[in-house]
């Protein structure tokens, strides 16, 4: 069956809705489904996408293509509303470049069944489910009515209010009456009807975007609320003066943000008496801006004379809906329905949240939040939620699917709000987690949710003799799978550990898991390292465990199931109502964590993945105890992993082959113990500040620094070196540490130079992936792939930028120079500096080398090595896998590779000896 998968589309939750997207392709059922990849640009273009724009990072990494940008000097990739109005022709030549304009009278030909991943106005609003109806082509999710109720947060709250169902007590703002209102008095009534705090809504947004909270009766925190909801901001001149050039970019980089910020184009308006004495200005002057050097230079001029701009999207909100707070705490439920069509509510997850609000970065970024699944509360609370989200589902007409979301009080009063029709589906996603409460994985859950979409749309009356024909077929095919299960290579995939990139591992390790479970040819098992450096302890996780929300709670469920805890009722409830369908799709019924040794797994599996990341994992220490028991295993070998998790090791050795790696040394606690003083005044003679600071044995961004001055060096050395688990606040303040930012204990750390432009021409900074081969006489060959360019939005590379889709700016291939031919050579003389350091340090399998990349006006090519990571992160939106793409490795044959190649290692090995 070809299935078609919408995503993209024109709201502020397009990059979810990508990532979403990538997420369907990857997990379809390669025996049962055709997935054929529907872009939806933000004007609503439909494209059938080259695959290998599907594994970018975010949508601006690919859309607009760099050859339809202006030139810029910013740090910041723009969406293809900033290219302005546009022409057709100008628009099919953009969509050219990364697939083909599909009309909408074609979508039928191209595909059996639509699968909808958009969300938002465009997505979840009743729209693309009508054109859809048009052409008669099935799709998932509900209808058209319940889809435009589902996102219309105003009209729900009215039918709550009419159905005496309790919901909070709210107004509606209009920006007519905003913009003509004294904002004290409307704070005064809001106050006095609603009382404090207020919560602020945009009504048409999903993924928590526009929300605030305001919890004291302050008028410029409420002006900021309204603002926030309406997509405006207004900057007052001596707000605007007050920042330097680089803080005037960074915010300009988050106002354009259309997630956080309001995004672009926007209308600047002035309002200043003053202005009507400047020449080339009028009183009121209105601009539509497009591009983000454009917003600099004119707030920078305009500024000069007006007292104050505002600047309101040209894609905002008519409205802003004001509740009153909810005290209580929050849980969001899945309903799906079941084989007869009755809703059924999935096990509801509690958002245990370190922030007062569940907001767009705690929802999809790992540990800022934690999901408990189910709520801990009594077995009658727990299904009373359960059937007030079914009732819900039912009055407000949803299909197939719906997350519903509310508050529980400590009286046990109940509010549903903000259902959505369409859920986010990252990986880690309530979606997919609930799913995995009953025993489906991701593949087996997408397959149920077609089957479920089809007959929803037959008893809608969609072609009830086609669609009966597609279900038997369904229906057929998913028994002839069940057998194909038996006959499947059985790898482990080993995720986890202890370090501080454990959830960066576990992400890593699912999307490797997801990868090769919708694959004919491999069974991933998936095993969960806990422990430390003297004991390691491996657990076969079941698909509820792994994918929880991060390692820490993967550790938990661990322990919880070792101590006995037994399987909660409410769970076993609800596995119950759900038999039938797990045992059409799974097979088998969810178990409880289990403790495996190594023998063992060499017995379960034929070969292993190792997803980790730094210790263990990337240090040898696994790969011997693999090789022990004559497991394959994906990555470098024991004495090339031993070396290359140690940076001073790695630059030592890479500066003794002749390439170039920053100025480096070792700082000790023992030395920082025995003379604090000296200690600094030794590094601040030897490094000149800003230099780095950075573990020498954990990968990634960990803990990497840019130190500017010797309050900042003394904070980083406190914490690296505390004897404290938790980290000291006023220290971590002095780093701008984040929200749970993690920050290892060492006995040690590493200072560099800082890496600068140093004069040359064009400076970059690149990750660079490569893949290993055997050669017809078993010699080994090194392919190195396109660099992708990283841009960073603070001063180095985040985790979440590197990893975390929607998060990092990465072009791929990097832009070395605008004329290709150049381009090219520069890429080459890259390369093969990258394809020396694999050679210098035997690099084995796969690996990722950061650099930077100088080029001087005479055209000569520098790069300076920054690190070498021989299991780098594969994580769904890693650069790694945009670079295997143009080189024309889909993420599964890249993996397929990477393990073949460890297989045939392991054979050779085996003739050795």
């Amino acid at each position: 069956m070809k299935i078609g998968i919408f995503f993209g589309g024109p709201s502020r939750e397009r990059e979810i809705s990508f990532a979403g997207g990538r997420t369907v392709y990857d997990n379809l059922d390669k025996s049962l489904f055709e997935a054929v990849p529907v872009f939806v640009d933000s004007k609503g273009n439909f494209i059938l996408l080259d695959w290998h724009y599907i594994y970018k990072g975010t949508i601006r990494d690919f859309y607009p293509p760099v050859s339809a940008l202006p030139p810029s000097q910013l740090p910041v990739q723009v969406y293809l509303e900033s290219l302005g109005d546009l022409t057709q022709a100008e628009q099919d030549s953009i969509i050219a470049e990364v697939g083909r304009r599909v009309q909408p009278h074609e979508l039928r030909e191209l595909m059996d069944f639509a699968f909808l991943a958009l969300h938002g106005p465009g997505g979840e609003d009743g729209a693309i489910q009508g054109l859809l109806e048009w052409y008669g082509i099935p799709y998932s999710g509900s209808g058209i009515l319940p889809s435009a109720f589902g996102i219309n947060k105003v009209a729900q709250k009215k039918l709550l209010k009419a159905l005496d169902r309790p919901t909070p007590d709210f107004r509606v703002i209009s920006t007519e009456d905003w913009d003509a209102a004294d904002p004290a008095a409307t704070l005064d009534y809001l106050v006095r009807e609603l009382g404090l705090p207020l919560v602020f809504k945009a009504p048409r947004q999903g993924s928590s975007i526009g929300i605030s909270i305001l919890r004291e009766a302050d008028v410029a925190k409420f002006a900021a609320a309204m603002e926030r909801s309406l997509f405006r901001k207004t900057v007052t001149q001596q707000e605007w003066r007050a920042l330097s050039y680089q803080e005037q970019i960074v915010w300009v980089q988050q106002l354009i943000d259309i997630r956080e910020g309001i995004g672009l184009p926007v209308v600047m308006e002035l309002r200043d008496a003053n202005l009507k004495r400047k020449g080339d200005y009028n009183s009121n002057t209105q601009k539509v801006i497009y591009r983000p050097e454009e917003l600099l230079e004119l707030l920078d001029r305009w500024l000069q004379y007006a007292g104050s701009a505002q600047l309101t999207s040209t894609d905002g909100e008519a409205q802003v809906l004001v509740e009153s707070f909810v005290q209580g705490r929050e849980f969001s439920c899945i309903v799906v329905e079941d084989g007869t069509g009755k809703p059924l509510a999935l096990p509801p997850t509690e958002i245990v949240k370190g922030e007062e609000m569940f907001d767009y970065r705690s929802k999809y970024l790992p540990g800022l939040a934690r999901k408990v699944t189910p709520i801990d509360l009594p077995e009658a609370d727990i299904q009373r939620i359960r059937e007030s989200c079914e009732e819900m589902f039912d009055t407000f007409g949803f299909q197939v699917y719906a997350r519903l979301d509310g508050f529980i009080q400590a009286d046990g009063t109940l509010f549903l709000n903000d259902p959505n029709t369409t859920s986010g589906m990252l990986p880690a996603s309530f979606f997919f987690h609930q799913a995995a409460e009953i025993g489906l994985n991701p593949s087996q859950f997408l397959t149920f949710l077609i089957r479920t979409s089809l007959a929803a749309r037959r008893r809608g009356g969609m072609q009830p003799v086609r669609l009966a024909g597609l279900l038997g077929q369904l229906d057929a095919a998913v028994a002839s799978r069940q057998q194909q299960e038996r006959s499947r290579i059985k790898v482990a995939v080993i995720m986890g550990g202890y370090s501080s990139e454990r959830h960066i591992s576990v992400e890593s390790g699912r999307n490797i898991y997801e990868k090769l479970s919708s694959s004919v040819k491999y069974e991933p098992v998936p095993v969960f390292l806990t422990g430390n450096s003297q004991e390691f302890r491996l657990y076969v996780l079941p698909i509820n465990v792994m994918l929880k929300d991060n390692a820490d709670d993967i550790r938990e469920k661990i322990e919880l199931a070792e101590a006995g805890h037994a399987t909660h009722p409410i769970l076993a409830r609800i596995r119950q109502e759900a038999q039938a369908i797990t045992s059409t799709y799974a097979g088998q019924a969810v178990e409880q964590p289990r403790r495996i040794t190594f023998p063992e797994l060499a017995e379960e599996v034929s070969e292993v993945f190792i997803a980790l990341h730094g210790r263990p994992g990337e240090d040898g220490a696994l790969q011997r105890e693999l090789e022990q028991y004559g497991l394959p295993y994906n990555g470098s070998g024991v004495a090339s992993s031993s070396i290359t998790i140690n940076k001073f090791e790695t630059n030592r050795k890479l500066r003794e082959a002749g390439l170039r790696v920053a100025e480096h040394r070792m700082a000790s606690r023992l030395e920082w113990t025995a003379d604090p003083e000296g200690f600094y005044q030794s590094l601040e003679t030897q490094f000149p500040y800003p230099f780095i600071a950075k573990p020498a044995d954990d990968g990634c961004s960990s803990a990497v620094k840019k130190i500017k001055n010797r309050a900042e060096l003394t904070a980083f050395t406190r914490l690296i070196f505390r004897d404290q688990e938790d980290l000291m606040a006023a220290d971590a303040t002095v780093l701008h540490l984040g929200f749970k930012e993690e920050f290892p204990q060492k006995e040690a750390f590493l200072v560099e130079t800082l890496i600068e432009r140093d004069g040359a021409a064009h400076f970059l900074e690149v990750t660079g992936g490569l893949l290993t081969h055997w050669g017809e006489n078993g010699e080994l060959q090194v392919e190195v792939f396109e660099a992708s360019e990283a841009l960073a939005t603070g001063e180095v590379l985040s985790l979440e930028e590197k990893f975390l889709a929607g998060e990092g700016q990465n072009i791929t291939p990097a832009r070395y120079a605008p004329d290709p031919v150049e381009r090219q050579r520069i890429s080459e003389e890259v390369k093969a500096e990258l394809r020396r350091v694999a050679e210098v340090l035997d690099i084995q399998g796969y690996a990722r080398i950061d650099a930077f990349v100088r080029v001087r006006q005479n055209s000569a090519v520098e790069v300076l090595i920054i690190e070498v990571n021989s299991l780098p992160g594969m994580t769904p939106a890693t650069c790694i896998f945009h670079q295997t793409a143009l080189a024309g490795y889909t993420p599964y044959q890249f993996i397929d590779q990477i393990l073949e190649f460890g297989k045939k290692r392991a054979e050779n090995l085996e003739l050795k000896a």
